[in-house]
Parts: C-alpha cells; structure tokens; sequence
C-alpha cells in the first residue's frame, strides 16, 4: 500500500492537481479495467512511489468513472502515467513498461540518496560543522563522483577538515563550465587554510623543536597548533613519535588521541592511528 496515494475525482481535482503539486511531484496513473496492462503500471507505480511521499503524491484515475479527467489530460491511450510539478505536465510514460524503465523515470524526477547526503552537508557546513560536513558530502560523492556540485561541497569540507590536499584534487576536476563563484570561493578558502599552516607562529616552533626534539611541552605545544590550523597528521605523525618514545608520558598520549577524536567520522587518518596506538600498547 502507498500511504501518499490518492484516486484523483472532480472533487480532488484541483487541490491534488494544481495545488498540491505546488509543493510535491504528482504522478497521476490512468487505467481501466479492461486494459490489464494499465492496471499492472499503476501498481509498479503505486510500489515504487511507497517510500517516496515526501517528494511525490500518487493518484490514479479511472478512466471510466473520470473520463472527463481523462479528456482534460488529453489521454489517447491506455496505459499511460503523467508527472505533474505545478499544475503542469513535465514528463510522462506511455505502454507497458519494465522495471527498469519505471526506475530511470523515476530516478530522473526524484531526490536520489546523493541528493540527501548533499543537502546533509550543506546544512552541516552552514553550521559549521566540517566533520558532519565531511562524512554526508563524502558519501555523496561515494554514490556519484560526477556532479560538480558534490565535489565543491566535498572539497569545502575537506578545507575545513584540513585535508587540503584531497580539496587540491577535487577542485583540479572541476570542469571550467562548473568554477562558478561557489568554486572561487573554495578555491580562496584553500589558500587561506594552506597560508595559515605555515605561518612564522609555527615556522618559530619548528624552529624550537629543532634545537630541543625531546621536549615534551614544544612536542605538546606545536601539536596542538598543527591541529588548530587542521595539519591533523602531522600533529599526529609529532605525538606518537613522542609517545613511543616516552610511553610514561601521559599528556602527550592523551593529546594524541584528543585529535583523534576530532577527526571525522571514517577517516581513514584516525584508522591508521588508532591500529599504530594499539599495537603499541599491546
């Protein structure tokens, strides 16, 4: 059973029709009795519509009992569905089809899963959220690493996360017809963020640790700054060279996994240090 159907009447005509598919797709599926065919697409229609009621509203029409609907859709034969977006006709099947034919024209109106991890990401990113930003876009990009759209919004997050040098690699894939403001604007995001990583503050801790490697507080210290300015790694690659070198030092372990717990969901970063940690402990 489709919970978003309706059998479309005179009475339901205009709020289902023209009011209602302000708002969600209308696919209006005519059939009759008589013609079998017409009653096998309304139900592959009615099925594969179940869960999709936030963007659709399913009706069918009998086109015995509403043959003036029928008429005023112009309807010459049997069986035969029609897409709806405000008030108007945008698409429409017509004959017998398979399964495979009802996916493609459904797929080409509705939200696919790429489209709701992307809009995932948007929002996190608007909240600032990166790692949230990061895991939704990435698994857009996962199901369709095509669209352009995906990539700037992957390639944002990854700026925010720090991995500047996946955004590089996203952002050279972006075909001209696509570096819209949106990618000018991620492409500066990205110059900032590669400028802040290598700024004198640290080029003067570095320059510290140089003369005194061992010392726990600059170790400590220029950590923490590579991961402020999101070179999560080498903050990592920093901690755990003191960690298993000085396994009694327990500030700088509990630093280490801090930002491992900042990274985001999934990264493969905080995988690879967590198996290194482990085996060091046991």
């Amino acid at each position: 059973m489709n919970p978003n159907a309706v059998s479309l009447t005179l009475e339901n005509f205009q709020q289902v029709v023209l009011e209602d598919s302000k708002e969600k797709l209308v696919l209006v599926a005519f059939w009759a009795d008589q013609v079998p065919e017409s009653l096998e697409l309304r139900d592959k229609l009615a099925s594969k519509t179940a869960t999709a009621g936030e963007h659709v509203i399913f009706a069918d029409v009998d086109c015995q009992a509403q043959q003036q609907i029928a008429m005023q859709f112009g309807i010459q034969g049997l069986p035969t569905a029609v897409l709806v977006k405000a008030g108007q006709p945008i698409d429409a099947l017509s004959g017998p089809q398979p399964d495979e034919a009802i996916e493609q024209f459904l797929a080409k109106h509705l939200p696919q899963p790429q489209d709701e991890f992307l809009a995932q990401a948007q929002a996190a990113l608007a909240n600032g959220d990166a790692n949230q930003a990061y895991s939704a876009a990435k698994q857009a990009f996962d199901l369709d690493n095509s669209r352009a759209d995906i990539k700037l919004v992957l390639a944002d997050a990854c700026v925010s996360c720090g991995k500047t040098e996946d955004a590089q690699a996203l952002l050279d894939t972006v075909m001209m017809v696509d570096q819209d403001s949106y990618y000018q604007a991620v492409v500066a995001k990205l110059e900032l963020a590669n400028e802040a990583s290598n700024s004198p503050e640290l080029q003067a801790l570095e320059a510290k640790l140089a003369e005194s490697p061992d010392d726990p507080q600059l170790i400590q210290q220029l950590a923490a700054q590579y991961s402020q300015v999101n070179r999560h790694e080498d903050a990592l690659t920093l901690l755990f060279n003191r960690v298993q070198t000085a396994r009694d030092d327990a500030d700088s372990k509990k630093l280490l996994l801090d930002v491992m717990k900042a990274l985001p969901d999934g990264d493969p970063l905080a995988s690879k240090y967590r198996r290194k940690l482990y085996t060091l402990l046991y």
